[in-house]
């Protein structure tokens, strides 16, 4: 496991200007209302397991902590690597962190999905980085999530590093994908 560091990186902030706290729950919403509704957690197919982070139209919004890497962070930080984690449970039994998939042969895109990496291999796929956009068009606190985990694994070389997009998928949802464009996003804190 990482030894705690002293981080200088800017913190993430939520809708309200305050940083992102480990722990604490934050619904991630598209910063443009009109690139739709707020994260949730998907089915594939009715009560499929297992579920993928997207979009859906008219859908409600899905809770979500952040897990520094690095033990002992307690604010989320800019560029650094975290786990993504559902606050609450599902039907499915699986993990509850977001992580990446295997290629969809359609598109050779990576949908996020919520489960285990494969026994003993690294879980480089269950760790994200969020980054501040730059993007002109979207105001404030707005924020790339991004796939590229070099904070779990500074020597390796990641192929498929990029951002996380949406890829329209069966009319009423969007589902969460690695590369294509960019989904700025904004956090507001959940109600406790």
């Amino acid at each position: 496991m990482a030894i705690a560091t002293v981080d200088q990186t800017p913190p993430v902030l939520d809708i309200s200007g305050q940083a992102l706290q480990a722990g604490v729950s934050y619904y991630i919403k598209p910063a443009s209302t009109d690139k739709g509704g707020p994260f949730d957690l998907l089915d594939r197919a009715p009560f499929l397991c297992p579920l993928y982070v997207g979009q859906e139209i008219n859908g409600s919004a899905w809770p979500f902590h952040f897990q520094p890497f690095f033990k002992g962070e307690t604010v989320v930080r800019e560029s650094r690597d975290q786990q993504i984690i559902s606050s609450v449970s599902a039907y499915c039994w699986q993990s509850i962190s977001w992580s990446i998939d295997k290629a969809n042969p359609e598109n050779q895109r990576k949908l996020i999905v919520m489960q285990k990496p494969a026994r003993g291999k690294l879980p480089a796929g269950k760790y994200f980085r969020i980054t501040r956009s730059q993007l002109p068009e979207v105001d404030g606190n707005s924020y790339i999530l991004r796939w590229c985990p070099t904070d779990l694994c500074p020597t390796c070389e990641f192929t498929d590093c990029g951002p996380i997009g949406y890829l329209n998928s069966n009319g009423n949802n969007r589902f969460l994908a690695l590369n294509g464009s960019a989904l700025p996003v904004v956090f507001e804190r959940a109600q406790q």
